[in-house]
């Protein structure tokens, strides 16, 4: 992983989106910080189009795009998007999956659930549970006491059994049924809602983000960074971020934000 400072110039100055994590990548120990926030304000500010891409519940989506300086948002790894039109005051929404679908999942979701607080001490279901729509969310470091990634990976072995996938954040693995993605629903809404061209993502495009769930947005993004705790996962991630930076979490939210500002103006 490079440092930040080898993102040039004149590749700044291409960048139009900046697709972000929210959870330890803008918020820093589960806080969103005065720093992180008016970092998010001078981006979108200046002219990025800004859209969290998060594991985060469908609750939280509702409120952050509503109320957050964000044009848009993916949610619980890829489920949906929300997009509020302010001028219109109307929330526009896309979902992978349909209602009936959905109703079918959250059954077998429930029984791994189930399974999972059984048969793995120490964990719970996220305190944002009763606010998801499409998955199930186990909590092994948010509000309970860390358990530590082989804690985790049993939980996505048990999820992977019954035929879900399953990814590690930095404080729950969530999982879900179905194809949808952070990066797949990311692309439909970047080409479809801001009419990017396809060959002009890599360049136009930045992601941030922090844990292994992130690592099909590293891989497919030439202009992904990780904020700094993302190297204790640097045992396990296959796929790696091209930069890197010093501070961690929120700090290194606001460390990119303010480069790319220095670099644009």
């Amino acid at each position: 992983m490079k440092q930040l400072n080898q993102l040039t110039k004149q590749t700044c100055q291409d960048i139009k989106f900046i697709l972000t994590d929210i959870d330890d990548t803008v918020t820093t120990d589960g806080m969103l910080t005065s720093s992180s926030y008016s970092a998010l304000e001078a981006l979108s500010n200046y002219g990025f189009i800004i859209i969290p891409v998060t594991g985060r519940c469908a609750g939280w989506c509702d409120h952050i795009a509503r109320m957050w300086p964000v044009h848009a948002i993916v949610g619980e790894n890829g489920a949906f998007t929300y997009r509020y039109d302010r001028d219109e005051k109307k929330m526009h929404t896309t979902f992978c999956q349909d209602d009936k679908t959905l109703i079918s999942n959250a059954e077998k979701l429930k029984a791994i659930g189930r399974e999972a607080l059984s048969k793995i001490e120490g964990t719970k279901l996220a305190s944002d549970q009763a606010f998801r729509l499409t998955d199930l969310a186990v909590d092994f470091a948010e509000d309970v006491e860390p358990l530590g990634l082989d804690e985790a990976q049993k939980i996505v072995d048990l999820a992977e059994s019954y035929g879900a996938t399953a990814k590690i954040s930095s404080i729950h693995v969530n999982c879900w049924f179905g194809n949808h993605s952070k990066l797949s629903t990311s692309l439909t809404l970047l080409k479809e809602s801001f009419n990017i061209p396809e060959d002009q993502i890599q360049k136009r495009v930045v992601f941030i983000g922090d844990s292994p769930n992130d690592g099909t947005m590293f891989e497919y993004f030439d202009l992904s960074i990780g904020v700094a705790n993302i190297n204790a996962f640097s045992n396990t991630l296959v796929e790696k971020p091209t930069f890197v930076t010093n501070g961690y979490a929120g700090d290194g939210f606001t460390e990119v934000a303010n480069y790319l500002l220095d670099q644009t103006s």
